[in-house]
């Protein structure tokens, strides 16, 4: 019983170290996974920005004069810039989605390793055995602390000569009135 005892103990503790890992590696992907969500909402603000500004600067190209166009981002360079742009996005798209599925396949992994670590049928009988030994504890522990208390607020008694310090148990020299 004592070895089953212990094998169950040490079995608990590395479930426990376990799930510790887990909660740490799940915190960290996470938090990875809100970094690049929080990138790629920056490039779509980045993405919407220049389009406003593209917007704006096509406008600006109907009314200008054609002599200052020359001063301007042409056409095949903005579109170049923005493929870049888009194959930029796409791609930290994919990595976003490729830790989403990492993170999804640790989490299985490590529910999967914490379902093996113990078996549901031992945990109900040493569960029952640990109530019974928290039961008893409890119950002797009562039984030892139980003390007569008397409820009067002062007891009246002969004190005896001499009288000692109750602190450092030396002998006093003291009159009682009356």
């Amino acid at each position: 019983d004592e070895e089953l005892l212990k094998s169950m103990q040490a079995t608990i503790v590395r479930v426990e170290g376990d799930c510790e890992q887990l909660s740490y590696v799940t915190g960290s992907l996470r938090d990875d996974h809100r970094q690049h969500q929080k990138d790629i909402e920056a490039l779509f603000q980045s993405l919407e920005g220049l389009e406003k500004k593209a917007d704006k600067e096509d406008l600006l190209l109907l009314k200008v004069d054609k002599a200052a166009l020359g001063s301007k981002v042409s056409c095949a360079h903005f579109d170049a810039s923005m493929e870049r742009l888009e194959d930029k996005i796409h791609e930290l798209l994919r990595r976003v989605l490729s830790q989403e599925q990492h993170w999804q396949e640790a989490q299985q992994w490590f529910s999967d390793a914490l379902d093996s670590k113990l078996d549901r049928l031992e945990l109900g009988p040493f569960q029952k055995q640990l109530e019974e030994t928290w039961a008893r504890t409890i119950k002797h522990l009562k039984d030892e602390l139980t003390v007569e208390i008397d409820n009067a607020a002062g007891i009246k008694q002969q004190l005896l000569v001499p009288y000692k310090c109750l602190s450092c148990d030396r002998h006093l020299n003291m009159q009682v009135p009356g």
